[in-house]
């Protein structure tokens, strides 16, 4: 599938040049600029961009469950048919290996076929019906029913380390686009040009399937994003970054005449617990597996575990001398940018000057890639009043903490930010042990891990990819997994309509063969008159 890259704003279906040609796609491995200047996004067209996308929603969102399916749908296949020509162009500008692209751009087709499938299952409408009893005493109940339909026109912020999955056409869109909400994307700086591919790939979806063409917009530039969530009709905001940069977009939203909910993913150091009898028995391949977890795609992972956790004992000291030796293993890798790089090795930087903490493996460098590291803290900086162990530096380095007593563990699992994962490295005996401790880790993390590592996250119906705030804005929701649509829905009631003005979901008929709670009992079946 061959495009043409222009670098111009995607509003309405056009593609517009207003601003300056300024933009340039820097390839992460040399820096190295792409001929195509992009051009900023000016004020207006920010305007134009979510006008065009208010004005799809009162379309849209009219549309059948199985009408948008079929658009996901499309979307997906024209991922798929995109070839080694944007493939090439997505690992120029993320310096990922070509498997590692290919292999996201199937999660990003496959996350999309998976809502189609929640569209033509029909539980995210949550249709709720309770009939009426005229004879009631000593008061009648009107009839009253319950659907739940799209927020509105959401605003999406690609992010940098998943290109696809995380981006244009990624989770945030293809949830918004299921719940019945056009989208108007903010491409990220760092991949403008896999961002043009995906625009142009959704906008050919558009047409083949007859969606209104302002159901997508896109917009590139580094000043766009406080116009954007400042547009009265923007109605919500998807953000996967850092923690200033989504506690900003945070701010911006509730200061609105109209506050808006920001679903930000944010910040996450995701601690490991190494449990006593799991060292006893697997501490060589669990040394060896961690290293891999952290510096699976040189740490550039939301899920990245940056905090390992033992008790005091000869095995834990025999998994440190491990764990050293698989890290001092790993080639110093490259980064998804030089600006990532730089903010990498001054988070190594701010921790090594840090009294208490010492580093265990790590160093200079090759020019322009990462080391991976192994640093080591005193266990009184698990309390450190400025909580330094758990800022998150963001790549391919992890921080080992080993205290005299699980006592102290519990102290600091209590006290913890929130966090998207936790992690446990246990035999049965460990776990049956602290019983309390693993109820307090619910209140602290999105998602429990039993021997297993954080880093992978599965696009499924049961996956929460959350948790309490820092990791995200809200602790409510999911960036990845079906529940995810929850975000950009509302409920709405109606109370005695007449059938025929209903939505299709709440009709006596029940046309769309809605799964519905009808007076307490789930049924399909029509309701009579």
């Amino acid at each position: 599938m061959q495009t043409s890259i222009t670098g111009q704003q995607f509003i309405g279906g056009q593609r517009t040049s207003s601003g300056e040609a300024c933009l340039r796609s820097l390839a992460a491995a040399d820096g190295s600029a792409h001929p195509t200047a992009f051009f900023q996004a000016t004020p207006e067209e920010v305007q134009q961009a979510v006008a065009a996308a208010s004005h799809a929603y009162s379309t849209y969102r009219q549309k059948s469950p199985s009408v948008r399916a079929d658009f996901l749908e499309q979307v997906a296949a024209e991922i798929d048919a995109l070839g080694d020509d944007f493939i090439a162009d997505v690992v120029r500008e993320t310096a990922l290996p070509t498997a590692r692209i290919i292999g996201e751009r199937g999660r990003t087709s496959g996350q999309l076929r998976l809502f189609a499938s929640v569209l033509r299952r029909g539980d995210f409408l949550d249709a709720r019906i309770d009939p009426a009893q005229p004879n009631r005493t000593p008061l009648p109940r009107a009839d009253i029913r319950l659907v739940n339909i799209g927020v509105g026109p959401v605003a999406v912020f690609g992010a940098s380390n998943f290109p696809l999955a995380f981006s244009v056409a990624g989770g945030d869109t293809a949830s918004a686009l299921a719940a019945g909400c056009p989208v108007v994307v903010k491409a990220h700086s760092s991949h403008m040009i896999t961002a043009e591919w995906i625009g142009q790939a959704i906008e050919r979806a558009i047409i083949k399937t007859g969606m209104p063409a302002g159901l997508f917009n896109m917009v590139y530039g580094s000043r766009v994003g406080e116009d954007l969530v400042r547009a009265p009709d923007i109605k919500a905001v998807g953000f996967t970054g850092s923690l200033s940069g989504g506690r900003a977009l945070c701010d911006l939203a509730a200061a609105r005449p109209e506050p808006i909910p920001v679903f930000a993913e944010m910040s996450s150091i995701n601690p490991v617990w190494m449990m006593p009898n799991a060292l006893k028995v697997r501490h060589a391949s669990l040394a060896k597996d961690l290293a891999a977890s952290v510096t699976m795609g040189c740490g550039q992972f939301c899920t990245n575990p940056g905090l390992i956790l033992a008790i005091d004992s000869p095995e834990t000291e025999l998994f440190i001398s491990e764990l050293q030796t698989a890290m001092a293993a790993i080639p110093d890798q490259e980064m998804l940018n030089r600006q990532i790089l730089s903010h990498y090795e001054q988070g190594i930087t701010r921790l090594l000057a840090t009294p208490g903490i010492t580093q265990l493996h790590g160093g200079e460098a090759e020019e322009g890639k990462a080391r991976a590291h192994v640093l080591r803290a005193t266990p009184e900086l698990l309390f450190h009043p400025e909580k330094l162990l758990e800022a998150e530096v963001f790549g391919p380095a992890t921080v080992v903490v080993t205290v005299p007593n699980v006592e102290m563990l519990q102290r600091f699992f209590h006290e913890i930010q929130g966090q998207l994962t936790v992690t446990l490295q246990g035999e049965t005996d460990d776990l049956h042990a602290h019983p309390e401790l693993l109820s307090a880790l619910e209140q602290r993390s999105g998602r429990l891990l039993l021997n297993g590592y954080p880093t992978g996250v599965e696009v499924c119906d049961a996956m929460v990819h959350g948790g309490p705030y820092p990791a995200t804005s809200d602790a409510r929701g999911t960036s990845v997994g079906t529940l995810s649509i929850r975000r950009f829905l509302r409920p709405v009631c109606f109370q005695n309509y007449p059938d025929t003005l209903l939505p299709p979901a709440l009709q006596n008929s029940n046309p769309l063969g809605i799964l519905r709670l009808v007076d307490g009992q789930m049924t399909r079946a029509p309701l009579s008159n």
